[in-house]
Parts: structure tokens; C-alpha cells; sequence
């Protein structure tokens, strides 16, 4: 019975160790897409002209696969980490080097 008690209480007060999934989520989500198109911008204006409007549909078919690929692990690690500070941060940047800086604190 005691076993049970004090499990029961480390999983309550583990779970309350963990940071909000929904603000991880969108702090991910908002850090991937922004890291995402700075690379995608940069290979879309290395390309030729002609090339560009086919690249950019690609680039947009593709986001959300690789993003949905990665948003996990990193939604995991956010929760862990539990620094609302980065996560708001995360959430508020506007470019990729925002949100960069937000991860080095």
C-alpha cells in the first residue's frame, strides 16, 4: 500500500517537472518551419530563375512531412527541459536566428 502511495505521488510530482505539450509544440513547430525556409530560401535563390516557382511548390509540399518528422523528439525534449522562457521565446521568434538565439541562454 505504502509502495503504491509514494509511486503514485512521484508520478504526480514528476508529472508536474514537465514543461506544457502545447507550447512545446508550437515553439517547435514555429523553430522547425523558420530553420526550414532559411535553408529552403537559400537553396530556392541559388537556383535558376526559370527553376524557382517549381522548387518553392516542392519546398511547401515537403514542410510538413520533415517537420512532422522531427516534432516529437523535439516536443519531448522541450518538456524535459521545462524553460518557459525558451519555449515563449521559441513561440515569439520571427526568423531562424531568433530562434536560434533563444536555445543559446
Amino acid at each position: 500500500m505504502r509502495l503504491a502511495l509514494t509511486l503514485t505521488l512521484l508520478v504526480s510530482v514528476c508529472a508536474a517537472c514537465k514543461g506544457d505539450f502545447q507550447k512545446c509544440d508550437t515553439a517547435c513547430r514555429n523553430y522547425g518551419t523558420l530553420l526550414y525556409w532559411k535553408l529552403a530560401d537559400a537553396e530556392i535563390a541559388a537556383a535558376p530563375a526559370s527553376e524557382r516557382e517549381a522548387l518553392r511548390k516542392r519546398k511547401t509540399a515537403e514542410l510538413t512531412s520533415k517537420l512532422e518528422a522531427g516534432v516529437d523528439l523535439c516536443v519531448s525534449q522541450c518538456q524535459s527541459a521545462n524553460k518557459a522562457d525558451d519555449i515563449d521565446c521559441m513561440i515569439a521568434a520571427k526568423t531562424a536566428d531568433q530562434a536560434a538565439a533563444c536555445l543559446k541562454n
